[in-house]
């Protein structure tokens, strides 16, 4: 078959089978990112100047047109805050993000449309819109509260990542310092409190530890919302391959992720380096705006990047289909929340590409299916479960976290 075939039956796949990305930054860049030309250097949330519905691409990797380009179906926005963002500072900013998604979904109600559940993201399907669903990037957002934690699943959030880069006072980062050996034990009640409300246990950013710790805690479903193979990449943003065999047990879903420096082991090097220039211009080492990009392009030009592609997701997708299984796997790209993407998955238009590699690879039209659209959807309707067993067992948990002896 050519790869002009290969390209047209992905498409056509994807318009049965979307995919559901487990997580997009776009709020984060609508708070803090590039400007349109003739703007000031921070359109903070400025919808009217900054308009999702036209092409963006000069500035994000995210706008309607190419979602649909993409054939995405649901989309887990994340309401990610930076993890220097503390105590209250970080549950304000928090909800600010919330609420930019809420404006998102108010503007744009032909293309996307509110999901909580499981059966709103097939109705949103069946309606021809994009599932809009949240995710919060790390438990700093929730400042060691319980109560915060449900307030936030109130508000729509339904998954939260542990941590971000950061150790927290309950949860060990992958790319901090150890202080918990994983979880302590108000963590593994976070987790606890987690699957009482239904909303999903993320484990991308954690600590190896703190992920089995959480596994171990859990009821529920859990997911990496987007993370790939350790044993393809070794970074420790990754999944061991003694993780990713528990999530068959679990019922967990892992989403590769495309950020080159987490799959492409030649990048690896090359991103600390850049990101120490950014540093050492005074530049936080995430930024994204034009002038942290024009750093990176002319520290590009002196020393060319290595570049990841489709075929680079492929060969990960491919591994953990192995270990886990292909019922434990999906797609989390990270787009707007990295200066860097995949060639052929450039921005949010590029699924395709990828789909029409793993054809390419042999995969089935039934296992591309469950990788795009049906193993969120699972993992998120058997989390739902849990928590009706467990709210109609026991009310909400008024833990608190011990005091640093």
């Amino acid at each position: 078959m050519s790869a002009a075939r290969r390209l047209e039956e992905a498409r056509a796949l994807l318009g049965e089978h979307p995919v559901v990305d487990g997580h997009n930054d776009l709020p984060w860049a609508l708070r803090n990112g590039a400007a349109p030309a003739g703007s000031p250097a921070t359109v903070r949330y400025d919808l009217d100047r900054w308009d999702l519905a036209s092409d963006q691409s000069a500035h994000l990797h995210t706008d309607i047109p190419r979602l649909r380009a993409g054939g995405v179906g649901a989309q887990f926005w994340s309401v990610y805050v930076r993890s220097d963002y503390a105590g209250d500072e970080a549950v304000s900013a928090t909800l600010e993000q919330i609420d930019i998604v809420a404006q998102l979904i108010g503007r744009y109600p032909r293309d996307l449309v509110r999901a909580l559940t499981a059966d709103d993201m097939e109705a949103a399907r069946a309606d021809g819109r994009i599932a809009s669903l949240m995710g919060a990037e790390g438990g700093h957002s929730i400042n060691n509260s319980l109560a915060t934690l449900r307030a936030l699943h109130q508000l729509g959030v339904r998954y939260m990542t542990l941590t971000h880069n950061d150790t927290i006072d309950w949860a060990d980062s992958a790319t901090d310092e150890p202080r918990h050996g994983g979880l302590n034990d108000f963590g593994r009640e976070v987790v606890r409190e987690m699957n009482r409300v239904g909303m999903l246990v993320d484990l991308s950013h954690v600590a190896a530890t703190t992920m089995r710790d959480a596994l171990a805690a859990t009821a529920a479903p859990v997911i990496f919302s987007h993370s790939s193979a350790r044993a393809v990449c070794d970074h420790p943003r990754n999944i061991p391959d003694d993780v990713l065999a528990l999530l068959p047990a679990n019922g967990g879903v892992a989403m590769a992720t495309f950020v080159p420096k987490f799959i492409l082991p030649a990048a690896v090097e090359w991103t600390l380096a850049a990101d120490e220039n950014l540093r050492a211009h005074g530049f936080h080492h995430l930024d994204t705006t034009p002038g942290a990009m024009a750093l990176h392009r002319a520290f590009e030009e002196a020393r060319p990047r290595p570049r990841a592609t489709a075929a680079t997701v492929a060969d990960h997708l491919d591994h953990m289909r192995e270990v886990a299984g292909i019922d434990h796997i999906g797609i989390g790209g990270d787009y707007d929340g990295t200066a860097f993407t995949p060639s052929g998955l450039d921005d949010v238009a590029g699924y395709p590409n990828l789909i029409a590699e793993l054809l390419a690879r042999g995969w089935s039209k039934a296992d591309l299916a469950k990788l795009t659209w049906s193993n969120a959807v699972r993992a998120l309707r058997d989390a739902e479960a849990v928590s009706r067993d467990l709210s109609a067992a026991r009310g909400p948990s008024n833990a608190v976290l011990a005091p640093v002896a």
